[in-house]
């Protein structure tokens, strides 16, 4: 669905489409998908029968995302070594 008319140009939708949100975040529609299945993107709000995204919760979960040469899963063995 096209942007609505009544919305002036230099506002942007708050809520937006599945095609919409995965090139909002730069990814197929196949593999936003499966970041909504394993939690790297929010689950759609509903109006209706119609699915949405919202642009902030969007934009928070890239925040959360990992951020290249951060070692998130890396091993941490000694975590729990009290050094004092």
């Amino acid at each position: 669905m096209g942007r609505q008319i009544a919305l002036p140009p230099t506002l942007s939708p708050r809520l937006i489409s599945r095609d919409a949100a995965a090139a909002y975040v730069c990814v197929s529609t196949n593999k936003f998908d499966e970041m909504v299945r394993d939690g790297r993107m929010p689950r759609a709000r509903r109006i209706d029968a119609r699915k949405v995204w919202c642009v902030r919760e969007l934009d928070s979960a890239a925040d959360n995302l990992p951020i290249d040469g951060d070692d998130a899963t890396g091993d941490d063995t000694w975590g729990d070594i009290d050094a004092a």
